[in-house]
């Protein structure tokens, strides 16, 4: 009797190990595919952002690109002021002693 209550002892102790072991296992994994799930989303999010910031990048760049040839031709229309300057030097020297 004490031999077969052993036994049996020895069968529902491994019974309670395996369960005890796949438990532990799925609940694991359950908290793997909880993160995986929250990861996708916050990768999704961020692609979504990036997106929208490299559309917002390329727009600040033609912006800057007209931008900058307006001054281009700006700067183009401008008269030089160093003959005005050398004029008022010279008047000054003259005149004004």
């Amino acid at each position: 009797m004490k031999k077969l209550f052993k036994i049996l002892l020895a069968i529902g102790g491994v019974i309670v190990g395996a369960i005890a072991l796949f438990s532990s296992q799925s609940k694991s994994k359950k908290e793997f595919n909880k993160r995986t799930k929250a990861n996708d989303k916050k990768l999704d999010f961020i692609t979504k952002e990036t997106a929208k910031v490299k559309a917002d990048k390329k727009t600040t760049k033609a912006k800057i690109k007209k931008t900058a040839a307006k001054v281009k031709l700006t700067k183009a229309k401008v008269k030089s002021t160093k003959n005005a300057k050398s004029t008022i030097d010279s008047f000054e020297k003259k005149y004004r002693k």
